[in-house]
């Protein structure tokens, strides 16, 4: 039977092997070559490159290429096994065939022959079996493998892209529509990650399936009259028209889902943060008795999820009813056509299966592309989505920003001018000077710029100019109302900015007892949200334990007392003026009993002009 197939199955090893690695150079030099006209002509592939890059060049990119190597070499070898297992197919029905016919005749050598046949084809359908299990559980694991480092490198780019001069705060200065950048990090990188691999591989095996198996339907294609004109090998140009036109139909329909996911993916981030947002502040709700007006505004997010969710799937239903018609149809074509051939006996039984099966791989080939579309749709929503988290970040480093410079030991301020987005001036030409000791408090009715002041010295606030000149890294410490408290145990959050490893456990507790925290000392270890266990009181005693702690040379302090009573707020200034005589203190404060604590007050009119005078002394 291996004369029939064409196949000599006792050396297939090596001409599968030669296939193989032809087939895979090839391949690859055409996947280059391809995937650089992408990156270079079409909008999606330069926010691709824009995207990943990086993770493609340089010295640490010698495995990723090693691992896609691999995975290209293992997903053209799919194809090999695939056609294999098509001529086995053809062996094992034809000699099934021919058993049939010899019992039919009598013919008792000829049943031997067609059993022997039969039995062969099995075993060699085992042997390609086991390879094929092999290569499958291998792809996974390499597959993965090639993910796995892809996601980690990508999340450690962006998220540091994120993070890059201050564009996690300043990017709602650029782009109101940079919504749930969490969301962007987390899903979108996962979906660009996992699709990415997926459709270039599956395009990769799409093509190499369909010059494999049109060589194979030409062989068992015959010619056919159509419209009085015989066709020769007809087969196989009725498929390629018949997928041509489907898939043209096909991209019509799904065309409108690109902007359907894109739209799903925002929509369902916004009630996810909703959820979030009430959870967060789930005491605030409760307190307000809000939980009417919270449950109307998740059911006004989530009814907007659900009214693009209809689109999306009235879109798919249409698109996904074309291809289940076009594929059905497929599924009888090449039996349709072979048949008369079959009944006159030019064919057998085993090369209409094959012919079957060579037809199934050529349109399903070949409908890759159309079956694939909802796919890209939402990969194209990923990439929408990662390229304009990576713009917002961009362009907000472009924002101006305030002149910084360092300066140790001391404070400068010189010509700074801090506005409003539209222009409005509400602090104009501010000079000042501070040396080791001093301590600054600014004054002002609400909205005259004291908060926004500090945001500026921060290099926070984009509509600033002017340079100052302090000490660099955590010798500058700001301290907000509400204090951060990262996730984790006490001793992360206590330490903050800073970290555990540069203190030790006996210098926190010290810090918490000085700052009135005694009943956590013991509590070091254990890790929680502390935003939510601790009272607003005590976070911003926790912040002033970080000045104890880490010492800085200047701290900016903004309301940073305002949830304490008036003689724990004497207590903790006068525990900072103990400890850290030398720290220079600028504090925004409402209060008057602050004041005390300082030799300096600014003034600020909110409206251009400022003053600075010594704090008045109590008579």
């Amino acid at each position: 039977m291996s004369e029939d197939t064409g196949l000599d199955w006792d050396h297939e090893v090596v001409t599968s092997l030669i296939w193989t690695f032809r087939a895979f150079a090839i391949a690859a030099v055409c996947f280059v070559l391809i995937a650089y006209v992408l990156f270079r002509t079409t909008r999606w592939g330069r926010q691709f490159w824009r995207i990943s890059g990086g993770y493609f060049k340089g010295r640490e990119s010698v495995p990723v290429y090693a691992l896609l190597a691999v995975v290209l070499f293992m997903t053209v070898f799919a194809v090999r096994m695939t056609v294999l297992f098509s001529y086995q197919g053809n062996e094992m029905y034809t000699a099934l065939q021919m058993a049939a016919q010899s019992y039919a005749q009598g013919d008792a050598g000829a049943l031997d022959e067609a059993k022997s046949a039969f039995w062969r084809s099995l075993w060699i359908f085992g042997v390609l079996a086991t390879i094929h299990v092999a290569r499958s559980l291998l792809i996974f694991y390499i597959g993965q493998a090639f993910d796995i480092r892809w996601r980690v490198w990508l999340t450690e780019h962006v998220t540091t892209d994120w993070l890059h001069g201050r564009a996690f705060y300043r990017d709602r200065f650029v782009d109101e529509t940079i919504d749930n950048p969490d969301q962007r990090i987390q899903q979108d990188i996962t979906d660009f990650v996992t699709i990415s691999r997926s459709l270039s591989m599956g395009a990769v095996g799409a093509i190499v399936s369909l010059v494999s198996f049109t060589a194979i339907l030409w062989d068992l294609s015959g010619p056919m009259t159509v419209f009085g004109t015989e066709i020769p090998r007809a087969m196989v140009f009725l498929v390629f028209v018949y997928v041509l036109i489907s898939t043209i139909v096909a991209f019509w329909i799904g065309r409108p889902l690109i902007q359907l996911n894109f739209w799903n993916e925002r929509l369902t981030a916004n009630f996810r943060y909703a959820l979030v947002r009430v959870r967060d502040s789930a005491e605030n709700v409760a307190f307000y008795r809000g939980e009417g007006v919270e449950r109307h505004g998740l059911l006004f997010r989530f009814a907007a999820v659900i009214r693009n969710y209809w689109r999306i799937v009235f879109r798919t239903l249409k698109f996904n009813g074309w291809n289940l018609v076009v594929n059905q149809i497929a599924e009888v074509f090449a039996f349709i056509i072979q048949a008369p051939r079959f009944f006159n006996g030019t064919i057998t039984l085993g090369d209409m299966t094959q012919s079957a099966t060579a037809f199934g791989q050529v349109h399903d080939s070949l409908s890759f592309f159309r079956e694939s579309y909802d796919v890209f749709a939402g990969y194209r929503a990923s990439l929408i989505r990662l390229n304009g988290l990576m713009d917002a970040n961009s362009d907000s480093r472009e924002l101006p920003a305030i002149s910084v410079s360092e300066l140790e030991g001391a404070l400068r301020v010189e010509g700074v001018q801090v506005r409003r987005p539209d222009g409005f001036s509400l602090i104009a030409d501010l000079n000042l000077s501070m040396a080791p000791g001093d301590a600054l408090v600014v004054k002002g009715r609400s909205g005259s710029g004291k908060t926004t002041l500090l945001r500026s010295l921060a290099e926070m606030w984009p509509y600033t100019e002017g340079q100052v000149r302090r000490p660099a890294g955590t010798k500058t410490l700001f301290l907000s109302q509400m204090p951060y408290l990262p996730l984790g145990d006490l001793r992360t959050a206590a330490a903050y900015p800073g970290t555990p490893a540069e203190l030790d456990d006996e210098s926190i507790r010290a810090a918490l007892r000085k700052v009135q925290l005694a009943n956590l000392v013991d509590r070091l270890d254990e890790e929680a949200d502390w935003a939510k266990i601790l009272s607003p009181g005590e976070q911003q005693r926790i912040a002033f334990a970080r000045i104890l702690l880490i010492r800085p040379e200047v701290v900016f302090l903004d309301e940073a007392t305002s949830a304490v009573d008036e003689g724990l707020e004497y207590s903790l200034y006068s525990l900072i003026r103990a400890e850290v005589p030398d720290t220079i203190l600028v504090s925004v404060s409402h209060r008057s009993t602050v004041d005390q604590h300082h030799t300096q007050q600014l003034q600020l009119a909110g409206d251009g002009p400022w003053d600075l005078s010594p704090v008045p002394v109590p008579v």
